[in-house]
């Protein structure tokens, strides 16, 4: 067995945290579902942002959209690409009974601070891209939680981002929680929704480390331990009298997502968020070189709970968890909204540059 097979054997997803029209035509994404046991894909601007600028393969699309607005030039090319994704992991979607096999599509940026707006925006890409197996990523920001809620009362498959507080993290619960019983009051069906809640990681080791002194044993260890606690708190949601109930409807639990696995301090292992974070039942998506290097020398071994220590340690030696945060969330919206600027400038510019 290989270590990849290991750790989807010990019941983590694995899903690749990219998304491009040169992995779709490629063949490379259908290889890594092949050969490296990927089983979904996510995406975001600064991914398409990046994905835009590296390749000439949306050149021949753009000049079939001639005079399209940026913003719709942007919607026809990504959607398309989630749209063929989610086409070649349709088996994947069908073989684990709805359970896998998603592509998820963020809502722009410049809704993030606003509920209707989110709400109207992600019914609209959940219409247009017409899949069972995507997910629209809705930001966790305050006005991203009643937007879930609605979402899952409208039968959308959700993605919350941008997760970093386990607070925060209770709201969402908490938001789809009350989306499935709204739609259980009203008759509609709750088999067949999906949702995941992701949840940072690497970023929060980069804000806390530098509140840590050089030598703490600390150092690397917040991030885990904040995502532990985080899947603690799912694990205590998703049981009980109350999710019995809409459990016996057909409804599923939202699964956590483990995001920004890729390790950003080169004194780290490099598949030190796969590692300690092997969680029956959750998803890593990570970027394909973790990926690979999970492949070539990765141990799966179930992580210490030593989570509440581990804050309890680092709020004593400084650590203001609740400060880095709330400032993650800011910095992480503010990160997408540049890349998105970029990406519709690039577009303006290369649809006055290319020919109808």
């Amino acid at each position: 067995m290989t270590r990849l097979a290991a750790l989807r054997g010990e019941g983590v997803s694995i899903w690749l945290d990219t998304l491009s029209r040169e992995l779709l035509e490629s063949g490379h994404l259908e290889r890594l579902v092949r050969d490296y046991e990927v089983t979904g894909a996510t995406s975001n601007p600064t991914i398409f942002e990046k994905a835009f600028g590296s390749s000439d393969r949306y050149d021949g699309d753009l000049r079939r959209l001639p005079g399209a607005e940026p913003r719709e030039a942007f919607l026809e090319l990504a959607l398309d690409d989630v749209r063929r994704a989610a086409d070649l992991l349709r088996d994947t979607h069908e073989r684990s009974d709805g359970r896998d096999g998603f592509v998820s599509f963020e809502v722009t940026p410049d809704v993030a601070y606003d509920t209707d707006a989110t709400v109207a925006q992600a019914l609209e890409l959940w219409s247009r891209l017409d899949r069972p197996n995507v997910m629209i990523k809705v930001p966790a920001t305050a006005a991203g939680v009643p937007a879930a809620e609605e979402l899952i009362a409208a039968g959308v498959n959700v993605n919350v981002t941008l997760l970093f507080a386990v607070e925060r993290y209770a709201e969402i619960i908490e938001a789809h929680m009350r989306g499935l019983e709204r739609r259980a009051d009203a008759g509609l069906p709750l088999d067949g929704l999906a949702s995941v809640a992701s949840f940072f990681v690497s970023r929060v080791d980069a804000k806390a480390d530098v509140q840590l002194p050089e030598r703490s044993p600390l150092r690397g260890r917040v991030a885990i331990a904040n995502a532990l606690r985080a899947y603690e708190l799912s694990e205590q949601r998703f049981a009980g009298e109350r999710w019995r109930r809409l459990s016996e409807r057909g409804a599923r639990p939202q699964r956590p997502l483990w995001a920004s696995t890729g390790t950003k301090d080169p004194a780290y292992s490099d598949v030190l968020y796969v590692e300690g974070l092997v969680t029956p039942g959750a998803i890593n998506t990570m970027p394909e070189g973790t990926l690979r290097a999970f492949a070539e020398h990765g141990e799966v071994r179930l992580p210490a709970r030593d989570h509440e220590n581990v804050q309890t340690e680092a709020e004593h030696a400084g650590v203001d968890l609740q400060a880095i945060t709330e400032q993650l969330e800011h910095e992480g919206v503010e990160a997408f909204s540049r890349s998105y600027d970029d990406l519709l400038e690039r577009l303006k510019v290369a649809s006055e540059a290319t020919p109808a």
